[in-house]
């Protein structure tokens, strides 16, 4: 900047120089002082949630009291079990008719695993059978039946003509007398009746000899080429397909097995989900709405529905126990700067509204080495509760520590500070009466005062805004 540019400013610089105020420095007193709301909570809760594995709805029937003091035993949270009773019920029926599904399936395996080998080997032997008949019709018995047709008929025809030749013999024979005698006529008779016999049997033999032939031999021909077929058609048919029954038939098995695992554990979870429509308390102690997790209680729209007639939330706490035994402590979330300020087994003070005539004493117990995602840090203090006064969950303190203190000490206020390239400086007057910025070290800072390391000495004069 130059020269010239100055100048506007030196007649402003010169009025606050004129404004300014002197303050002598002497050491005195200086401390940092912190303070902050704490909530009074136990290190041991029991948070009450509805872990349930397959119900998924829970109406609630009876709720006790936010911030009932309960004993052992008492009922905290009923819901309605109604649905569920008859949801029992059918999966019992269920389970009921798996085991039975499943001792089925096994007989019918059993059944088809025995009987199988069987059906096949019947099969087999009836396709082996048709081929041998066919076989033997074609090749042997066809021909034969054949022949032996032919032979009956030429049989009969030989026997006509025998009966014949015969009757024509007596005939002659008997006709050389002159006179035939009965004896003889009855011969010639039968003999003539012997012929008519014969003839019949030839027709009879012929058209027996002409339906083998023409009929009988070719149906027959016929019907054991289509058994043959069929038989091992059947056979090829019960090979494919009873292998693939059984094959099935095991697949159902495995299939029975794992639906009646299944009906067992969803009977399992009813019976478990069951035990949660009544929620008792273990021990003695205090029932809150909310759960209280990681040093706080929050509710939200939580106590929009827990009521009775609402519904509690499942696999979320919604409500916290405490035990009476449970040992009350103050927990705080600050800020970043009120952080750095707490050393470890810092000591302080409790007080609470409306009894601040009571001496609390609280100690820091643990800090959290990093903030929390709505940036504060964690802080438990250990308390000394006075005797006489019972302290509820969830009741506030405002703690108070002095976190640092020095008996003699350079102190400015903090208005006289100002940062420059140099670092931190102050406005110092001269003993000719002139004033200088003179560079400082700065310290801790409380509330408007700031304290001063080095660079400024008792005595000295310094001006401030």
């Amino acid at each position: 900047m130059t020269r010239l540019a100055l100048l506007p400013l030196v007649p402003a610089l010169l009025a606050a120089v004129a404004n300014a105020a002197e303050l002598t420095i002497q050491p005195k007193p200086f401390c940092t002082e912190q303070s902050f709301p704490a909530t009074a909570l136990p290190a041991e809760v029991s948070l009450i949630r509805l872990d349930a594995k397959a119900w998924p709805e829970f109406a609630i029937t009876h709720l006790a009291a936010h911030g009932t003091t309960v004993a052992a035993g008492d009922l905290l949270v009923k819901f309605d079990a109604e649905d569920i009773d008859r949801k029992l019920t059918d999966a019992r029926r269920a389970l009921d008719t798996s085991e039975l599904t499943l001792a089925q399936t096994e007989l019918e395996l059993k059944n088809l695993t025995e009987t199988i080998p069987l059906k096949l080997g019947t099969l087999g032997r009836a396709a082996r059978n048709a081929k041998e008949e066919n076989q033997y019709f074609t090749q042997t018995r066809r021909k034969a039946e054949a022949e032996q047709a032919a032979h009956a008929l030429k049989r009969a025809q030989e026997t006509l003509e025998n009966q014949q030749e015969e009757l024509k013999q007596l005939t002659k024979m008997y006709a050389a007398d002159d006179l035939t005698e009965e004896t003889e006529e009855i011969i010639l008779v039968r003999q003539r009746d012997a012929v008519a016999h014969a003839e019949f049997a030839l027709r009879m033999e012929t058209l027996d000899h002409d339906r083998t032939l023409a009929i009988s031999l070719p149906r027959e021909a016929e019907t054991l080429a289509t058994t043959e077929r069929e038989t091992a058609l059947s056979l090829a048919k019960a090979e494919a397909e009873l292998p693939r029954q059984l094959k099935l038939q095991k697949l159902q098995l495995e299939a029975a097995k794992t639906g009646l695992a299944r009906d067992k554990e969803a009977l399992a979870d009813l019976e478990a989900d069951r035990k949660l429509f009544e929620i008792k308390a273990p021990a003695a102690g205090w029932f809150y709405h909310g759960p209280i997790e990681d040093g706080r209680w929050t509710t939200g729209d939580l106590l929009k529905t827990l009521m009775v007639g609402g519904k509690a939330p499942v696999k979320r706490a919604f409500a916290t126990f405490i035990p009476a035994t449970a040992k009350l402590g103050l927990l705080a979330f600050v800020d970043e700067s009120t952080a750095r300020s707490l050393a470890p087994e810092l000591k302080g003070n409790a007080t609470l509204s409306g009894r601040e005539d009571l001496d609390i004493p609280v100690k820091l117990t643990k800090l959290a080495s990093a903030p929390g995602p709505d940036g504060r840090y964690r802080a438990n203090f250990d308390v000394t509760w006075p005797s006489g006064i019972t302290m509820p969950p969830g009741a506030t303190a405002e703690l108070a520590f002095s976190s640092y203190e020095k008996a003699a000490a350079i102190v400015v206020p903090t208005k006289a500070l100002a940062f420059t390239p140099a670092g931190w400086t102050v406005e110092i007057k001269l003993a000719d009466g002139k004033t200088e910025r003179r560079p400082v070290k700065r310290g801790r800072v409380a509330k408007d005062n700031s304290e001063i390391l080095t660079g400024l000495e008792a005595g000295q004069v310094i001006l401030t805004p």
